[in-house]
């Protein structure tokens, strides 16, 4: 899942892009409006985590030119405003959520997961792909029932080409989603992970499998008949 962290009081920025990354997640940042603008238009993110009351540019006019622009990223609005016409407008102007400020990390990344899963057009936490299973909400991953321990890193990659089975992924679209601009790794790293994964999850006797399609990316392959 990549993020994109739009806050200018700075202290609480670097928790939340620290604590999502110690999450998982791959996180972009900024810390006013023009800059947030910038990156949501030249980048793909599963979220946006907009603060409105942002310098250059405010929040609620990010939102309104991202709508505008048909950018459909899903947004979370960050507000110190609780009166109920502050988070009507903010809905209303193209918002899929919003967060009154102080609130605990803990539901932030609880409606960032329930974002991404209704942009993915999924109804639950949980992926089945053959015999493994994907719990989202606690990012554990059992194949057959028994847990396979993941890194932050593998887990992501899996989510990602879960939520995408039976595609066909580009190695540039994987890495785009599960680093961000602060990672000093490249594409190729991905064929490492990829390896990875298949050495932890790869159930002999069975069609699940992540395939590697020679110039063209990855796909994860259910079972026939799943």
């Amino acid at each position: 899942m990549r993020v994109l962290v739009v806050e200018d009081f700075e202290p609480l920025r670097e928790s939340l892009v620290s604590g999502l990354r110690e999450a998982g997640l791959a996180v972009d940042e900024a810390g006013d409006g023009v800059r947030a603008l910038t990156k949501a238009r030249q980048d793909t993110y599963d979220a946006i985590v907009l603060d409105l009351a942002l310098p250059e540019m405010d929040g609620l006019t990010v939102l309104k030119t991202l709508r505008d622009e048909r950018i459909d990223h899903p947004v979370l609005i960050l507000t110190a405003r609780d009166a109920v016409h502050d988070r009507v407008r903010g809905l209303d102007t193209g918002a899929d959520d919003y967060l009154v400020k102080p609130f605990a990390f803990e539901e932030l990344l609880a409606r960032l997961r329930a974002l991404v899963r209704r942009g993915y057009g999924d109804d639950s936490a949980r992926i089945d792909v053959g015999p493994i299973t994907i719990d989202t909400a606690a990012q554990r991953v059992r194949r057959d029932g028994e847990e396979i321990t993941l890194t932050a890193r593998e887990y992501g990659l899996l989510e990602y080409l879960a939520r995408r089975v039976d595609e066909v992924v580009s190695r540039d679209d994987v890495f785009n989603h599960v680093y961000d601009f602060s990672s000093t790794a490249t594409s190729n790293v991905i064929d490492v992970y990829i390896g990875y994964l298949r050495k932890k999850l790869d159930t002999p006797g069975t069609d699940f499998c992540i395939e590697t399609l020679r110039g063209r990316g990855y796909r994860l392959s259910a079972p026939k008949g799943n």
